[in-house]
């Protein structure tokens, strides 16, 4: 398989392996509901660090990953901020941001997004699915990357989202009216996609003009056009007359058309007169559509919708205010749609402006489910922003100012300055035509385009969706063997996850820790023990070490003394033999040296 090559690669291959692992820090005053790690989360703090931190507990757990990173058009001034070791990525960082004559702009994209795709792939679960927007810039470069971490055999589709609707008339060459939506699955043989649901007008296709028992159907057509060499023949209709499938060929055998005919699948028309037709009937059709790679914004709405949806939740009144690109609500609850169930986790490692949790708030709304999401943003507007948005989406929000409306864009070209009234008369058609609409109108000269905007004062109450989140930052790092002093010692769940995952590779049920008794919880290959407290007097006494006593209550554990799964007891120190412990189905792991160190006065 052809491989991309970019430069830094080659230092940025494994660099998620040396990113520290940063716990995650709940701060109850910018959460609703009780904090907890188990529930929805936003998380402040760069995406890299983040991704990090959520593996012990959420590796091969999320179900839907979606991303909205950079589209690096040389316009966005994104920074490349990753820490890596290398002189040529250190000169990098001292040429932030990154613009349109950074010659190395798609290598530092490449750079930046490696690491992170790396770790979104671990984190996603086995039936998991992961969709990424992005625009020309990028999307080869990113089909590319993704065919090398997931496996080209993984790629599911490359959707085209319609995502404005109307053309833009300064365009030098085309309008780009579309963005891509690269869509990959942990395992394509395990990964299905839901169907969308019928809409009313679809529903309407079906009718019943014989009053068939089986219900509503729909006339489908009984030719093709591909060679079957028992597709031809004539039959007869219920008055008499003949019918062939002419140049084309039936779709079944004879013997097949005159079954189906007699079990009153076949449709000739009212007066029996017509060529016939298979009767599709709706209760024995597919409950939903298939998804498709073509979506308009009438499905998953634009880019205009979506601003104006965060200037109404926001309480904005000027669209200057908005100084990031949300995606619509609607594109990201088809995402959800497609690809979640009522119990899954939905991962946003580019949360923006909060659009995902919003879309799965409405899903559980919608359907009496338990979506969880985790979004993380590295930006200063995590919490004004971000989090906001989702606290007004659960608590309802009131919207008082104008709503605004594009009604003419047309451009102004040098034939409009010597003929300006046909211009000003088109103006004042539209105006004349939606003047009942609104309460005024605003025009505006921009990019050597007239936007014509309708704008109406409006003042409503939108109701709640429901939910609560915790919000997070990350702590420091966790380097046991240079920050842990006893001054400050992580919580048993914090550093139990950690070894938890360290050791097998696997998230940790936080859910099933029983702390009182040591117990971590279950691998695919252990069970697994942490005898520790956040106390520097007791990791220092014989409390914390593994006894024999202990050994033997672990080791004969009725509950788990049938699988033959062996038991691993992380503690600072142990007071038994290893030849008594193996014997047992013990093995023990001492803590780092770090964590129970005692220097001397």
């Amino acid at each position: 398989m052809p491989e991309l090559q970019f430069k830094g690669k080659e230092f940025v291959y494994n660099h998620h392996l040396t990113v520290p692992y940063r716990p995650l820090e709940m701060d109850a005053s910018k959460s609703i509901g009780k904090p907890s790690l188990n529930g929805n989360l936003i998380i402040h703090g760069d995406n890299l660090h983040a991704l990090k931190a959520l593996l012990p507990m959420y590796a091969g757990k999320v179900d839907c990953i979606f991303i909205d990173p950079p589209y690096n058009t040389g316009n966005e001034g994104w920074n490349y901020n990753d820490n890596v070791n290398s002189p040529m990525m250190k000169e990098w960082l001292s040429s932030n941001p990154v613009n349109a004559e950074d010659m190395l702009r798609h290598d530092k994209w490449c750079a930046m997004m490696y690491p992170r795709l790396t770790l979104l792939h671990e984190l996603l679960s086995e039936n998991g699915s992961f969709w990424m927007t992005l625009d020309d810039n990028e999307v080869a470069h990113a089909r590319s990357l993704l065919d090398d971490l997931f496996g080209e055999e993984n790629f599911i589709a490359t959707i085209i989202w319609h995502k404005v609707y109307s053309p833009k008339n300064t365009a030098r060459h085309f309008s780009e009216d579309h963005d891509y939506l690269v869509v990959y699955a942990k395992d394509s043989d395990w990964w299905q996609p839901n169907l969308l649901p019928r809409t009313e007008e679809m529903e309407a296709r079906y009718i019943n003009p014989d009053n068939d028992s089986r219900g509503v159907c729909k006339p489908s057509d009984l030719t093709a056009r591909n060679y079957y060499s028992k597709g031809k023949y004539e039959v007869k209709g219920p008055t008499g007359k003949k019918f062939t499938s002419g140049s084309r060929y039936w779709r079944q055998s004879h013997e097949s058309f005159l079954e189906m005919d007699r079990d009153k699948r076949i449709w000739w028309g009212e007066d029996g007169n017509n060529m016939p037709s298979q009767k599709r009937f709706l209760s024995e059709v597919k409950k939903g559509l298939v998804p498709q790679t073509i979506w308009s914004y009438e499905d998953a709405g634009h880019t205009q919708d979506a601003k104006k949806e965060l200037l109404a939740i926001m309480d904005v009144g000027d669209d200057e205010d908005v100084f990031i690109s949300p995606k619509p609500t609607k594109l990201l609850q088809r995402i959800i749609t497609i690809a979640s169930r009522p119990d899954s986790l939905v991962l946003d490692s580019f949360a923006g402006s909060g659009t995902t949790a919003h879309a799965v708030l409405a899903a559980n709304k919608q359907d009496g489910g338990n979506r969880r999401f985790v979004l993380i943003e590295g930006e200063d507007y995590a919490d004004k922003l971000t989090a906001e948005r989702v606290r007004r989406i659960i608590k309802g929000y009131k919207f008082e100012g104008t709503q605004k409306e594009e009604l003419l864009r047309e451009p102004v070209a040098y034939n409009t300055i010597k003929n300006p009234e046909k211009l000003v008369k088109q103006v004042e058609a539209v105006e004349n035509l939606q003047g009942h609409r609104f309460d005024g109108f605003k025009k505006d000269v921009k990019d050597g385009e007239l936007i014509l905007t309708g704008e109406k004062k409006v003042k409503k109450k939108t109701e709640g969706l429901g939910g609560e989140f915790t919000y997070c930052t990350l702590g420091d790092p966790l380097d046991l063997d240079k920050i842990l002093t006893g001054k400050k010692l992580p919580s048993y769940v914090t550093i139990g996850a950690w070894l938890y995952h360290t050791a097998t590779g696997e998230a940790l049920a936080t859910s099933k820790v029983r702390e009182s008794e040591w117990y971590l919880g279950e691998s695919a290959a252990y069970y697994v023990w942490l005898v520790y407290k956040p106390e520097l007097e007791f990791l220092k006494s014989s409390q914390a070490a593994l006894t024999l006593e202990l050994a033997e209550t672990i080791a004969k554990d009725p509950e788990r003394s049938k699988s033959g799964k062996r038991h691993l007891v992380f503690a600072p120190a142990k007071y038994v033999p290893n030849k008594t412990l193996l014997p047992m189905g013990v093995e023990y792991a001492p803590l780092p040296f770090a964590l129970y160190r005692v220097e001397k006065d």
